[in-house]
């Protein structure tokens, strides 16, 4: 089996954490596109099984949730008309789950913005947390059961209801909301220190996947063309930012704040884990039937 050289490897990886298209990343490396296509597909698998082996018993003291929104081939209201639409076509949306002191992103899905996902979503990062700990989440309506379900009453709870303003008329069809005018803090179980009940660590997380990554890259045609590509380069992001990713403020990685690792790691590390999941090569079948003879 033919096999890029590591530095190649490592490179490509490398590009698609920060920000770089894929076709971009074709003609840098001299590859072609399928080849990194292929090595982001390898990269996701692994790097999925890898997080939801090692990212358990976190030991958190808070957890910040949100929402972060992306599309796959087409926006949703163009879905309809366009051609040869695959199934998952439209919204997908990325959930996220930060321990605001360590910034360990513990636990993600994607999907749609609606309650099933976020019971998946919370059931999730409830088995991934090893003490009680104080959650806090926008004002979408789909965690108040969610959490329920997840925790019952072994939670401190309580949700940021953003306000906003009117929305001016020059500024309809724009991504953005309008502008925010203030904030409601709403204790919904438990005990929660009013202090702490904020979502800006995981908002600001949410900025830097749409700047390590194309494919939230708005008013571009770099987004995701299918939804299982969307997924691998969101597994592989979030091993990269969790175990390789050096943080500023902090010095060491998340996974070592948070004590899920002892040292940091690089890209050659997870090409190490696509090269353990890959099948050993086995003997050809002529030579175990000129054997048998």
């Amino acid at each position: 089996m033919n096999r890029l050289p590591l530095q190649t490897r490592v490179q490509i990886l490398s590009m698609l954490c920060e920000g770089s298209t894929m076709r971009a990343i074709s003609r840098v490396a001299g590859v072609s596109i399928n080849t990194v296509t292929k090595l982001l597909v390898d990269a996701g698998e692994a790097c999925a099984a890898y997080h939801a082996e090692t990212v358990k018993g976190v030991k958190a003291q808070r957890v910040q949730c949100d929402e972060i929104w992306s599309f796959a081939y087409a926006n949703a209201k163009n879905v309809a008309t366009a051609k040869a639409a695959p199934e998952g076509a439209g919204d997908v949306w990325t959930w996220t789950a930060l321990d605001p002191n360590s910034k360990l992103i513990v636990s993600w899905l994607v999907g749609s913005r609606d309650s099933e996902c976020a019971m998946e979503f919370m059931d999730d990062l409830a088995s991934r947390l090893a003490n009680r700990v104080q959650l806090t989440t926008d004002g979408h309506k789909a965690y108040l059961e969610a959490v329920e379900g997840a925790f019952g009453a072994d939670i401190d709870y309580a949700v940021l209801q953003k306000l906003y303003g009117t929305f001016p008329e020059a500024a309809k069809g724009r991504y953005s909301p309008a502008v925010c005018i203030g904030a409601r803090k709403e204790h919904v179980e438990g005990n929660s220190d009013t202090r702490h009940v904020c979502t800006s660590q995981v908002e600001r997380q949410n900025l830097t996947m749409r700047m390590s990554m194309r494919r939230f890259t708005r008013l571009t045609n770099a987004f995701s063309k299918k939804v299982a590509n969307h997924c691998h380069a969101l597994a592989l992001y979030f091993v990269w930012y969790n175990f390789c990713r050096i943080h500023k403020t902090l010095r060491v990685t998340p996974a070592m704040q948070a004590g899920v690792s002892d040292t940091v790691r690089d890209m050659e590390w997870i090409v190490g884990l696509i090269d353990a999941r890959a099948p050993k090569p086995g003997r050809p079948a002529t030579y175990k039937k000129r054997n048998s003879n």
